[in-house]
């Protein structure tokens, strides 16, 4: 009985492995822990808000007049918080409102009320 027992034990044991092995495996497939994702709505409140925030704190920043006019293309990746990369058009209303495009990544930890403007660049 205990040959019997310890059998089905080894059984059941192979096939949650098994099991828990190809659903890493499908995750892993389909998207990256921590990788970056696209946003897919880019006019969502909240990323036209980081956007808005990253133009605001680079103005500060650099002493820029920068104008946010548009998301172009955007991604988020899972960090403690989010990280949004953001390609942005803005105007430089110092020369003319002549529009530019800009890539700029912003870690946002909503919870604590923590929000820095980690990276904003010339594209």
């Amino acid at each position: 009985m205990e040959l019997k027992s310890c059998s089905l034990l080894s059984a059941v044991l192979l096939f949650l492995v098994a099991s828990f092995h190809y659903q890493v495996s499908a995750v892993s497939h389909s998207a990256i822990v921590g990788g970056w994702q696209p946003i897919k709505d880019l006019n969502s409140p909240n990323v036209l808000e980081i956007a808005k925030f990253a133009v605001s704190v680079h103005n500060k920043k650099s002493n820029a007049k920068l104008q946010f006019v548009k998301v172009v293309k955007g991604e988020s990746q899972v960090v403690e918080g989010m990280n949004y990369k953001l390609v942005i058009t803005a105007n430089d209303v110092a020369a003319g409102n002549v529009p530019s495009d800009y890539e700029t990544v912003v870690w946002d930890k909503p919870w604590a009320h923590i929000r820095q403007l980690t990276s904003f660049v010339k594209v």
